[in-house]
């Protein structure tokens, strides 16, 4: 019907553009001048909108006067093409072109719309936006204050405000990547401990993150006080509660009390073809929190939420060894189903790259990409399938192992054409620190351009 209703009145402007005004022949000696432009846009709920901006490949109305002869449209100094049969003395239509540039035209041209006519031209100061920009990242989700944190996405130029958690706002200290692929700003202080979304504001518009950053209330073991380490028996690979590490380490984004260093040094080398090198646990039945309770909704999508948590690898780890996060105790090694995830972070696009980092970071795994919810039958589909799975378990502990055995690519990717290449294993003696597990819901509130949107459409 919205379609419908816009045809409808583009046909009726199509009519007026198309007839000769009296009083003007041509209009090539007439002064242009613009008075309101307006968004087309069949699948809102106002398909001819008054905006004050536009983005690339919107498609605009403009309405004024002393159009009629119209010879040239320049958005941000970029000739726009527009159809001469939708243009009256007093309205036409032009999309504004894909290759209209925003932050990296000239300040001479840049938010301008030119309009050119044998008689003259008319300049009309209006904001260009490139698509609206998208968070995908961020480096660390919980980090200390005044460390820095590098937010990743799209579209994110200019950002000139960051609003964190508890209504925290920073328009100081921000560092644009020119590119609109990522920025860099400080942890302020204050944050809220509840977690939520980053909300940003930049010469695109705004965005915001999942809300999973500083979500402390997911919390199931942070070594330092929250949730509980569990340890049993001699066995070489249990990791045991007097064994963790609380040295300061890390640049940028340093450790936060004590942390569990897997494999341990007294672990190394692994050796090749190894499986459940080294394993650390939470305390499990009658200790651990309901999930239920950790601020995921049991109806969310298990795209949706994730399990999170921080990692410091200090020198390359490369060509072998993995983590496995287990759902629960139950788990002999070298599998690759059920209710866990391999993390393979020196594998991408199926070669091999060393992974590195110089500080703390955060590892995000939504349950989605549990091998349980990519099984052929009773696959998680909900946040209350995972807790569901837990509670049926006899140990509900939650952990990681450390396994160095050979990886066939077609694990990683799910295609079984990549079934014969493989990864051989070798010993190693990589070291790899982990802190802060947690669950984490991966939503975010909907940002639009017009917030009466919802309004209209009541």
């Amino acid at each position: 019907m919205k379609a419908f209703g816009l045809l409808v009145s583009l046909l009726i402007c199509s009519c007026s553009f198309v007839s000769c005004d009296d009083d003007d022949d041509n209009g090539g000696s007439s002064v242009m001048n613009i008075t309101g432009i307006y968004l087309e846009d069949a699948k809102s709920n106002v398909p001819d909108r008054l905006v004050d901006f536009a983005r690339l490949g919107q498609l605009i109305r403009i309405e004024g006067e002393g159009f009629n002869g119209l010879k040239k449209v320049y958005i941000n100094g970029y000739n726009c093409y527009f159809n001469p049969v939708f243009v009256s003395n007093k309205s036409f239509l032009v999309s504004v072109n894909s290759k209209v540039p925003t932050t990296e035209a000239d300040e001479n041209v840049r938010n301008t719309i030119r309009l050119v006519k044998d008689g003259g031209e008319y300049v009309y100061d209006f904001q260009i936006r490139a698509a609206a920009p998208s968070i995908t990242k961020i480096s660390n989700c919980m980090p200390n204050v005044g460390e820095p944190i590098i937010v990743y996405g799209s579209g994110l130029t200019e950002i000139a405000k960051v609003v964190f958690p508890g209504n925290v706002v920073v328009t100081e200290g921000i560092i644009s990547d020119l590119d609109g692929e990522y920025f860099m700003v400080d942890m302020p202080a204050g944050v809220s401990e509840e977690g939520g979304s980053i909300f940003v504001e930049g010469s695109n518009g705004g965005a915001y993150s999942p809300a999973y950053f500083n979500y402390k209330k997911g919390l199931l073991l942070n070594f330092d006080g929250v949730g509980a380490q569990g340890a049993w028996g001699d066995s070489e690979s249990m990791i045991q509660t007097t064994e963790l590490e609380s040295a300061s380490i890390g640049e940028g984004n340093v450790s936060q009390g004590a942390y569990c260093r897997l494999p341990l040094e007294r672990q190394l080398p692994v050796a090749a073809a190894k499986n459940r090198c080294a394993e650390v646990w939470t305390a499990g039945n009658g200790t651990d929190p309901d999930w239920l309770t950790l601020g995921v909704p049991a109806e969310t999508p298990v795209a949706e939420c994730a399990i999170q948590f921080e990692i410091y690898v200090p020198g390359p780890w490369s060509e072998s060894g993995f983590l496995k996060i287990c759902g629960q105790n139950g788990f002999n090694g070298g599998e690759w189903e059920r209710d866990c995830y391999n993390y393979v972070p020196w594998l991408v696009d199926g070669k091999i790259v060393p992974f590195q980092t110089t500080g703390w970071q955060t590892v995000t795994v939504p349950f989605s990409e549990f091998y349980k919810s990519k099984a052929s039958s009773g696959a998680w589909t909900t946040f209350a399938d995972v807790t569901a799975t837990r509670a049926s378990a006899s140990y509900a502990n939650f952990g990681f192992y450390f396994e160095n055995s050979d990886i066939t690519l077609d694990k990683i990717t799910g295609a079984s054409s990549d079934k014969e290449t493989e990864f051989l294993s070798k010993a190693t003696s990589v070291k790899i620190y982990i802190d802060n597990w947690r669950v984490v819901p991966l939503t975010k509130p909907e940002y639009t351009d017009f917030p009466d949107e919802e309004e209209d459409a009541e």
